[in-house]
Protein backbone atom coordinates (compact mmCIF):
# COMPACT_ATOMS: atom_id res chain seq x y z
CA UNK A 1 0.00 0.00 0.00
CA UNK A 2 0.84 3.62 -1.08
CA UNK A 3 2.26 6.09 1.61
CA UNK A 4 1.13 8.79 -0.05
CA UNK A 5 -1.76 10.88 1.34
CA UNK A 6 -5.30 11.35 0.04
CA UNK A 7 -4.35 15.17 -0.26
CA UNK A 8 -0.82 14.26 -1.98
CA UNK A 9 -2.50 11.86 -4.51
CA UNK A 10 -5.48 14.64 -5.15
CA UNK A 11 -3.01 17.61 -5.94
CA UNK A 12 -0.46 15.11 -8.01
CA UNK A 13 -3.89 14.66 -10.07
CA UNK A 14 -4.72 18.18 -10.72
CA UNK A 15 -1.62 18.80 -11.84
CA UNK A 16 -1.79 16.16 -14.72
CA UNK A 17 -4.93 17.78 -14.91
CA UNK A 18 -3.75 21.06 -15.72
CA UNK A 19 -0.89 20.09 -17.84
CA UNK A 20 -2.69 18.10 -20.20
CA UNK A 21 -5.24 21.31 -20.32
CA UNK A 22 -2.45 23.10 -21.61
CA UNK A 23 -1.01 21.19 -23.84
CA UNK A 24 -4.74 20.72 -25.24
CA UNK A 25 -5.05 24.51 -25.37
CA UNK A 26 -1.58 24.69 -27.06
CA UNK A 27 -2.90 22.24 -29.77
CA UNK A 28 -5.69 24.07 -30.36
CA UNK A 29 -4.55 27.25 -31.07
CA UNK A 30 -1.77 25.77 -33.46
CA UNK A 31 -4.74 24.23 -34.81
CA UNK A 32 -6.61 27.35 -35.30
CA UNK A 33 -3.62 29.39 -36.26
CA UNK A 34 -2.62 31.74 -33.38
CA UNK A 35 1.43 32.49 -32.98
CA UNK A 36 2.88 33.04 -30.22
CA UNK A 37 3.95 36.78 -29.78
CA UNK A 38 7.66 36.68 -29.82
CA UNK A 39 7.46 34.52 -32.72
CA UNK A 40 5.32 37.31 -34.67
CA UNK A 41 7.31 39.39 -34.25
CA UNK A 42 10.80 37.93 -35.52
CA UNK A 43 8.53 37.49 -38.64
CA UNK A 44 7.40 40.66 -39.11
CA UNK A 45 10.86 42.03 -38.51
CA UNK A 46 12.64 39.82 -41.16
CA UNK A 47 9.32 40.90 -43.66
CA UNK A 48 10.99 44.64 -42.82
CA UNK A 49 14.49 43.69 -43.82
CA UNK A 50 13.72 41.90 -47.40
CA UNK A 51 12.31 45.36 -48.72
CA UNK A 52 15.63 47.05 -46.91
CA UNK A 53 17.96 44.71 -48.86
CA UNK A 54 16.23 45.03 -51.73
CA UNK A 55 16.45 48.88 -51.83
CA UNK A 56 20.04 48.47 -51.46
CA UNK A 57 20.67 46.16 -54.05
CA UNK A 58 18.67 48.58 -56.36
CA UNK A 59 21.18 51.29 -54.81
CA UNK A 60 24.04 49.45 -55.25
CA UNK A 61 23.16 48.93 -59.17
CA UNK A 62 22.37 52.57 -59.52
CA UNK A 63 25.88 53.16 -58.70
CA UNK A 64 27.68 50.28 -60.60
CA UNK A 65 25.61 51.78 -63.62
CA UNK A 66 27.05 55.07 -63.07
CA UNK A 67 30.27 53.95 -62.55
CA UNK A 68 30.14 52.16 -66.03
CA UNK A 69 28.65 54.70 -68.00
CA UNK A 70 31.63 57.33 -66.52
CA UNK A 71 33.88 54.57 -67.61
CA UNK A 72 32.03 54.52 -70.90
CA UNK A 73 32.35 58.46 -71.43
CA UNK A 74 36.21 57.91 -70.40
CA UNK A 75 36.81 55.25 -72.96
CA UNK A 76 35.09 57.40 -75.49
CA UNK A 77 36.77 60.67 -74.79
CA UNK A 78 40.52 58.25 -74.95
CA UNK A 79 39.13 56.85 -78.11
CA UNK A 80 38.67 60.54 -79.49
CA UNK A 81 41.88 61.74 -78.54
CA UNK A 82 43.65 59.14 -80.13
CA UNK A 83 41.67 59.78 -83.55
CA UNK A 84 43.02 63.29 -83.02
CA UNK A 85 46.24 62.11 -82.36
CA UNK A 86 46.41 59.97 -85.31
CA UNK A 87 45.30 62.55 -87.34
CA UNK A 88 47.67 64.72 -86.08
CA UNK A 89 50.49 62.37 -86.54
CA UNK A 90 49.23 61.86 -90.43
CA UNK A 91 49.37 65.50 -90.81
CA UNK A 92 53.36 65.84 -89.31
CA UNK A 93 53.95 62.60 -91.38
CA UNK A 94 52.55 64.60 -94.96
CA UNK A 95 54.54 68.03 -93.85
CA UNK A 96 57.75 65.83 -93.28
CA UNK A 97 56.79 64.54 -96.76
CA UNK A 98 56.63 67.83 -98.73
CA UNK A 99 59.09 69.45 -96.66
CA UNK A 100 61.48 66.99 -97.93
CA UNK A 101 60.13 67.12 -101.59
CA UNK A 102 60.76 70.41 -101.62
CA UNK A 103 64.38 70.29 -100.20
CA UNK A 104 65.01 67.44 -102.96
CA UNK A 105 63.86 70.08 -105.28
CA UNK A 106 65.38 73.08 -103.83
CA UNK A 107 68.82 71.15 -104.21
CA UNK A 108 68.05 69.93 -107.81
CA UNK A 109 67.49 74.40 -108.47
CA UNK A 110 70.62 75.06 -106.38
CA UNK A 111 72.58 72.22 -108.29
CA UNK A 112 71.46 73.51 -111.75
CA UNK A 113 71.83 77.71 -110.93
CA UNK A 114 75.22 76.39 -110.23
CA UNK A 115 76.11 74.60 -112.82
CA UNK A 116 74.83 77.52 -114.98
CA UNK A 117 76.95 79.78 -113.17
CA UNK A 118 80.17 77.48 -113.83
CA UNK A 119 79.14 77.19 -117.44
CA UNK A 120 78.86 80.94 -118.13
CA UNK A 121 81.82 81.63 -116.28
CA UNK A 122 83.77 78.45 -118.33
CA UNK A 123 82.39 80.26 -121.30
CA UNK A 124 83.00 83.75 -120.68
CA UNK A 125 86.67 83.33 -119.62
CA UNK A 126 86.86 80.78 -123.18
CA UNK A 127 85.81 83.76 -124.92
CA UNK A 128 88.25 85.57 -123.77
CA UNK A 129 90.85 83.30 -124.65
CA UNK A 130 89.91 82.46 -127.96
CA UNK A 131 90.85 85.72 -129.10
CA UNK A 132 94.68 85.51 -127.96
CA UNK A 133 94.15 82.26 -130.09
CA UNK A 134 93.30 83.96 -132.81
CA UNK A 135 95.96 86.86 -132.67
CA UNK A 136 98.19 83.72 -132.75
CA UNK A 137 96.88 81.86 -135.61
CA UNK A 138 97.16 86.10 -137.44
CA UNK A 139 100.81 86.02 -136.43
CA UNK A 140 101.39 83.04 -137.98
CA UNK A 141 99.66 83.69 -140.96
CA UNK A 142 101.86 87.37 -141.20
CA UNK A 143 105.07 86.83 -140.14
CA UNK A 144 107.70 84.63 -141.81
CA UNK A 145 110.39 85.15 -139.09
CA UNK A 146 111.62 81.83 -138.95
CA UNK A 147 112.84 82.19 -135.15
CA UNK A 148 109.90 82.92 -133.83
CA UNK A 149 107.18 80.62 -135.35
CA UNK A 150 108.30 77.47 -133.46
CA UNK A 151 107.23 79.47 -129.96
CA UNK A 152 103.87 80.76 -131.73
CA UNK A 153 102.92 77.20 -133.16
CA UNK A 154 103.71 75.60 -129.76
CA UNK A 155 101.67 78.42 -127.67
CA UNK A 156 98.78 77.45 -130.35
CA UNK A 157 98.60 73.84 -129.92
CA UNK A 158 99.44 74.69 -126.09
CA UNK A 159 96.16 76.85 -126.41
CA UNK A 160 93.83 74.30 -128.46
CA UNK A 161 94.54 71.13 -126.05
CA UNK A 162 93.31 73.65 -123.29
CA UNK A 163 90.18 74.24 -125.28
CA UNK A 164 89.91 70.90 -125.90
CA UNK A 165 89.72 70.02 -122.21
CA UNK A 166 87.10 72.88 -121.64
CA UNK A 167 85.04 70.59 -124.62
CA UNK A 168 85.81 73.87 -126.79
CA UNK A 169 85.55 73.37 -130.89
CA UNK A 170 85.68 76.02 -133.46
CA UNK A 171 83.49 76.87 -136.17
CA UNK A 172 84.83 76.74 -139.39
CA UNK A 173 83.14 75.99 -141.95
CA UNK A 174 84.21 74.63 -145.48
CA UNK A 175 83.79 76.34 -148.64
CA UNK A 176 80.10 75.50 -150.02
CA UNK A 177 78.66 74.74 -146.61
CA UNK A 178 75.21 75.90 -145.82
CA UNK A 179 74.73 79.22 -144.18
CA UNK A 180 73.78 78.31 -140.14
CA UNK A 181 72.15 81.21 -139.03
CA UNK A 182 72.88 80.40 -135.15
CA UNK A 183 76.69 79.34 -135.66
CA UNK A 184 77.33 81.55 -138.64
CA UNK A 185 77.30 85.46 -139.15
CA UNK A 186 77.23 87.01 -142.69
CA UNK A 187 79.49 89.50 -143.32
CA UNK A 188 79.23 90.46 -146.78
CA UNK A 189 78.23 88.51 -149.88
CA UNK A 190 80.15 87.68 -152.94
CA UNK A 191 79.91 86.63 -156.62
CA UNK A 192 81.59 83.47 -156.13
CA UNK A 193 81.15 79.88 -158.16
CA UNK A 194 79.63 78.75 -154.92
CA UNK A 195 76.13 78.08 -154.51
CA UNK A 196 74.08 80.76 -153.49
CA UNK A 197 73.72 80.85 -149.93
CA UNK A 198 76.66 79.11 -148.74
CA UNK A 199 79.80 79.71 -147.50
CA UNK A 200 82.75 81.39 -149.68
CA UNK A 201 85.18 81.68 -147.15
CA UNK A 202 86.05 82.23 -143.35
CA UNK A 203 86.85 85.75 -142.36
CA UNK A 204 87.22 84.43 -138.45
CA UNK A 205 86.28 81.25 -136.89
CA UNK A 206 84.10 80.58 -134.28
CA UNK A 207 83.63 78.71 -131.37
CA UNK A 208 81.27 76.62 -129.23
CA UNK A 209 81.46 74.81 -125.93
CA UNK A 210 79.16 71.76 -125.11
CA UNK A 211 76.73 72.51 -127.94
CA UNK A 212 76.64 76.27 -126.93
CA UNK A 213 78.04 78.73 -129.39
CA UNK A 214 80.32 81.16 -127.97
CA UNK A 215 81.07 83.01 -131.22
CA UNK A 216 79.65 82.58 -133.87
CA UNK A 217 82.03 82.40 -137.41
CA UNK A 218 82.10 85.03 -139.34
CA UNK A 219 82.07 84.42 -143.11
CA UNK A 220 81.06 85.26 -146.32
CA UNK A 221 78.51 83.93 -148.71
CA UNK A 222 77.68 83.64 -151.84
CA UNK A 223 75.56 85.35 -154.60
CA UNK A 224 75.83 82.49 -156.54
CA UNK A 225 76.80 84.65 -159.73
CA UNK A 226 80.66 84.21 -161.00
CA UNK A 227 82.42 86.91 -161.93
CA UNK A 228 84.12 85.18 -164.50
Amino acid sequence: MSDESPESRAAASDAENAEAEHESVDTDAAANGEVDPDSGAAGAAADEEIPDVASRVADYDDDLADEVAALESRVAEAESDLEAKAERVEELESALKRSKADFKNYKKRAKKREDEIRERATEDFVGRVVSVRDNLVRALDQDEDADIRPGIESTLEEFDRILEDENVTTIDPEPGAAVDPMRHEVMMRVDDEQPEGTVVDVYQPGYEMAGSVLREAQVTVSTGESDS
